[in-house]
Order: C-alpha cells, then structure tokens, then sequence
C-alpha cells in the first residue's frame, strides 16, 4: 500500500488538529496504513491539499475538493468517535 497523505484543518491548525492528528495516527499504526499527517489551519488548507489522499476537518471547509473530506468533529464531542475512525480507516484502504 502506498503511503497516505492526510491533512488534518481545523481553526488555528493547533488545538483541536493535535487532537485528530494523534487519533488519525493511532488508527493508521493500528490498520497498518503507511501515513503521512499534516495539520494547518483551514484557510491554509488549499496549500496543503496537492496530492493528499484525505481531508480531515473539525470546521466547516467553505470549498468543495477532489479529495474526501470527512468532519473529525465527534473526536471532540466524543459522540460518533468510533464510526469516524472506522471511515478514516475505509477511505484509506481504498
């Protein structure tokens, strides 16, 4: 499997992003899914989004992309955690 490019955006690219960062990363070494994370802010997601395989959001994105882009917000919540992860999980092993 080749390696995957995640981009992880939420508002500042700090709080809420390490969180799904670490989470986003648990799931990949749990799969076995060759990953690589990054995290930004969602207005400097259009810079980071060249050749990215997934996009993961705790924040509304205002632009449609190629790519999927799956809301993280129950990582926060707490409320869906486990759905989210397994997505994640489905759209990188496609």
């Amino acid at each position: 499997m080749n390696k995957k490019k995640i981009v992880i955006a939420c508002g500042t690219g700090i709080a809420t992003s390490t969180v799904v960062a670490d989470k986003v990363e648990n799931i990949c070494k749990k799969e076995g899914i060759d990953a690589l994370i990054t995290q930004c802010k969602v207005s400097e997601l259009e810079a980071y989004v060249h050749g990215a395989d997934l996009i993961v959001t705790t924040t509304v994105i205002g632009k449609k992309y190629d790519i999927p882009v799956i809301n993280a917000l129950p990582f926060i919540t707490g409320i869906g955690e486990e759905e989210v992860l397994k997505k994640i999980a489905e759209e990188l092993k496609k």
